[in-house]
C-alpha cells in the first residue's frame, strides 16, 4: 500500500500527527499494533456512576495548552485537582499533610547548572547535609512518584528543567476522563481521510531519502507492506530501546549515533496502578466524615505510597498508584495479587480493612512494563542525557521524524500535552520537508 506519509503507532502523538497531516490533504496511513488507539492513554468505564477508571494518563499537567484547546474543541472541560491530602505518621495514623508533595519539586531548582550532572540520589544526598535544607525526602518522594523514575539513575538537572517549565505546578482532569478525547481525535483522522490499520505490528522501517517501507504483520499473521515518501515514528522509548528478539521494531539502515546515543539518555519508568472501585465511598463517612474532601492518601514506605479519590468529583472510584523503585518492587505480583494488595493496603491505612473488603467491588489494573507495545509507563532522563530528548526528536535525512511524550522540549516529557504536541510539530516538519 503507497500513501504519502506513514505514521506508526496510534496514540496520542500519533493520532495528532495523522489528524494534521489528513487535513491538509496528505495521504495518511497509521500502523497501530493494538486493537484500539490511544496508546498508553486507556481509559475504561467505571462499572458505576459517570467516572472512568484510567489506566493510564489521567491528569492534565500545567496549563498543557492543547490539551485544552482539544477539550474545547469538542465542548469538554477540565477540572482542578482537590490538594487536600493526608499521611500516615511514625505510628501508622492518618494525619493532615503539612508538606506540600509537588512544591518538594522546587528543591531541583539549584540543580538547574548542575556540571556535570549528578542523579537525583547524589544530589539530595548533598541538600541532606545541609542541616538548614529541609525536605529531601518530599523531593525523593516526588520523584519516584510523580516521575516514576529511579533516584539513582535520573537526571537532577533534568528534573529541574522540568520544574522551571511550569508543568508540575498545577494538575486537572478532565471532567469524563481522557476517553472522549481520543474518541474525538480518532474520528478527526477518519474524517480527514486518514486510514488506520488496527492489530497491525510494525516489525521492519526501512528507509532511503525521501522513501520509507514499513513491513508488518497483521492479526492473521500475514504481512503487509506500507510504502511512503516520508514516516513519523511515535514508538514509546521502551519500544525504541528494545532488542534482541522477533519483536523488535529494527531500521534498515539504523538509525545515526545521535538517534542510539538519544535513546541510550532516556528509560521508561514504571508504574504499578490499581484502580479499585468500591460500592460506596466509605472513606467519606469514617471517622465522623474525617476524611470527606480527601485527595490524596499518602504513607511512606508503603509498596503503594499514595492512594487518591476523585474528589471534587464525587464518586466509588480510588487509584492507587507505585511509581519508580517501589512499583518495581511489585513486579511479580499478577493482576490479582496486586489489586489484593493494593485493596489491602487502602483499607489499613483508613483503619477499616473489614469495611473495605465488604465495600470492594472489583480492580482493574494494567502491567505497561511487560506491554510489548509500550514496555514501561513514561519516560524519563538519565543522569547526562540532558539533550536526550531533543535529539531523539530531530529528523534524519528529512524522511524519518518522531514524536511523541519522549520528544517533548518544553518540559513536556511524560504528559499528554507532550505528546499532542510533538506529534503535531512532527508533522508540520514533514509538511515542511
Amino acid at each position: 500500500m503507497k500513501a504519502d506519509a506513514i505514521v506508526v503507532g496510534a496514540g496520542m502523538a500519533g493520532l495528532a500527527a495523522a489528524r494534521h497531516l489528513a487535513g491538509r490533504g496528505a495521504r495518511v496511513v497509521v500502523v497501530e499494533a493494538r486493537d484500539r488507539v490511544g496508546g498508553r492513554v486507556w481509559s475504561h468505564a467505571a462499572a458505576r456512576r459517570v467516572t472512568p477508571a484510567e489506566l493510564g494518563a489521567e491528569f492534565i499537567h500545567g496549563k498543557a495548552p492543547r490539551t485544552m484547546a482539544l477539550l474545547r474543541e469538542i465542548g469538554a472541560a477540565a477540572i482542578d485537582t482537590a490538594d487536600e491530602g493526608w499521611t500516615c505518621n511514625e505510628r501508622g495514623e492518618l494525619v493532615p499533610e503539612t508538606d506540600d508533595f509537588i512544591a518538594a519539586g522546587a528543591l531541583f531548582a539549584q540543580a538547574a547548572t548542575l556540571t556535570p550532572d549528578e542523579s537525583v540520589d547524589r544530589f539530595l544526598q548533598r541538600i541532606e547535609a545541609d542541616r538548614a535544607t529541609h525536605g529531601a525526602a518530599a523531593a525523593r518522594a516526588f520523584v519516584e512518584g510523580f516521575e516514576a523514575a529511579d533516584p539513582a539513575l535520573a537526571s537532577a538537572r533534568a528534573i529541574a528543567e522540568e520544574w522551571q517549565s511550569g508543568v508540575d505546578s498545577t494538575s486537572s482532569r478532565p471532567l469524563a476522563g481522557y476517553g472522549p478525547l481520543v474518541s474525538y481525535l480518532h474520528d478527526a483522522c477518519i474524517e480527514s481521510g486518514a486510514e488506520l490499520r488496527m492489530q497491525t505490528v510494525a516489525r521492519r522501517i526501512a528507509w532511503q531519502s525521501d522513501a520509507v517501507k514499513v513491513d508488518a504483520v497483521d492479526s492473521s499473521g500475514s504481512t503487509l507492506h506500507f510504502e511512503a515518501r516520508k514516516a513519523i515514528v511515535t514508538l514509546p522509548v521502551g519500544v525504541l530501546r528494545h532488542q534482541g528478539d522477533e519483536t523488535a521494531v529494527t531500521f534498515d539502515p539504523t538509525l545515526p549515533e545521535e538517534k542510539a546515543a538519544a535513546l541510550s539518555g532516556l528509560v521508561m519508568g514504571n508504574v504499578s496502578k490499581v484502580a479499585l472501585l468500591f460500592r460506596t465511598a466509605f472513606w467519606e463517612e469514617i471517622e465522623g466524615g474525617r476524611y470527606r474532601d480527601a485527595a490524596f492518601f499518602r504513607a511512606a514506605g508503603s509498596p503503594f505510597g499514595a492512594f487518591w479519590t476523585q474528589v471534587p468529583v464525587r464518586s466509588e472510584l480510588v487509584a492507587a498508584w507505585a511509581g519508580g523503585p517501589s512499583a518495581d518492587a511489585l513486579r511479580d505480583l499478577n493482576r490479582n495479587e496486586l489489586v489484593e494488595r493494593a485493596l489491602r493496603e487502602f483499607g489499613a491505612m483508613l483503619g477499616g480493612a473489614a469495611i473495605a473488603r465488604r465495600e470492594f467491588v472489583s480492580g482493574l489494573t494494567h502491567d505497561w512494563r511487560r506491554d510489548p507495545f509500550a514496555r514501561g509507563a513514561y519516560s524519563y532522563v538519565l543522569v547526562g542525557g540532558t539533550n536526550a530528548r531533543a535529539n531523539l526528536a530531530a529528523p534524519v535525512n528529512g524522511t524519518l521524524f518522531f514524536a511523541g511524550e519522549a520528544t517533548a522540549t518544553d518540559g513536556q516529557g511524560g504528559t499528554v500535552n507532550g505528546a499532542l504536541e510533538t506529534g503535531e510539530r512532527a508533522a508540520e516538519e514533514l509538511l515542511d520537508a
